[in-house]
């Protein structure tokens, strides 16, 4: 069965994820303090996959502390650790892929989902363990939730961290990293951060274009790319507007355009000026190209 979005977006839909109480039963904040002083250990392998999957419910909550400080920073130690069985990531799989799809009001959950779903993607990129046909779900729904962001929140004071596209981005990092994505999965991961790079009328201030140069210098590193292709590609992330760039200077829009795709392109050639390897070099006459036409 050809895997599409639409479909995927039928069966999340048609699923509606049960959610439980977070913190999760048995547990308390206090407890859960004392788990992350304790480095997470959790002796018992069914008590410890069992928190877990309760911990996924706390993706969602209003609390930075429970959200980030416990259920991201849990699911990334035990997941490091390899603590948690293929059955465990499989259903993880399954539920964040749901989430990413699913209503979101407050902005926090589908952003920590692809969080914890960057974690989960590099464990098979660590050891292989999904299908073929998951692996395709997989970039599928990373980059339908990457090109989909219109939150661009990134910490705001007694909320903590949305931080939708840099959370994205670290997705997509995995999947660049992975042998097991060729160049034409490759291509629709650059696609996607093209479209990330200057959304009309916001100026990045929390990091995004550092974050979405990650899996473009990873892709880089591979090789697969040309000198050609990369000019090619990178003209169309730093297009000018409709007026050309010396129009910006009198629009908002304009300037924000300007300061995130020079934000892009800057991380991009810091990085990619240090680096021995001929598939990152291949990038830098492009940036170089593109960085003096955007004054």
């Amino acid at each position: 069965m050809r895997i599409t979005l639409p479909l995927l977006l039928a069966l999340a839909l048609s699923a509606p994820l049960a959610r439980a109480d977070c913190p999760p039963a048995g547990w308390d904040a206090a407890k859960l303090q004392a788990l992350k002083d304790s480095k997470f250990v959790v002796s018992d392998a069914s008590k410890r996959t069992k928190l877990a999957n309760g911990l996924l419910d706390c993706l969602a909550s209003p609390d930075p502390a429970l959200r980030d400080g416990i259920a991201f920073e849990a699911w990334s130690t035990w997941l490091r650790a390899d603590q948690l069985d293929e059955a465990t990531r499989r259903a993880a799989l399954q539920r964040l892929q749901s989430q990413l799809t699913a209503e979101d009001p407050a902005g926090f959950e589908q952003p920590f989902s692809a969080l914890v779903l960057s974690e989960v993607a590099r464990t098979d990129r660590i050891a292989p363990w999904m299908t073929a046909e998951e692996r395709e779900a997989l970039l599928l729904h990373a980059t339908a939730y990457v090109g989909s962001v219109r939150d661009y929140r990134g910490f705001t004071a007694g909320e903590g961290w949305r931080h939708g596209v840099a959370h994205g981005a670290d997705l997509l990092l995995q999947l660049a990293l992975n042998p097991a994505y060729d160049k034409s999965r490759l291509e629709r991961i650059l696609d996607t951060v093209a479209t990330q790079v200057s959304p009309e009328g916001q100026a990045y201030v929390s990091g995004e274009p550092e974050r979405l140069g990650r899996p473009v210098l990873f892709i880089a590193a591979r090789g697969l790319y040309s000198e050609a292709e990369w000019n090619a590609w990178l003209a169309k992330v730093a297009a000018a507007p409709e007026g050309g760039w010396e129009s910006v200077f009198n629009d908002a829009g304009g300037l924000a355009r300007r300061h995130d795709v020079r934000a892009f392109l800057l991380g991009l050639y810091a990085q990619a000026a240090e680096s021995k390897q001929p598939g990152v070099q291949a990038m830098l006459p492009g940036l170089r190209s593109q960085l003096d036409a955007v004054p």
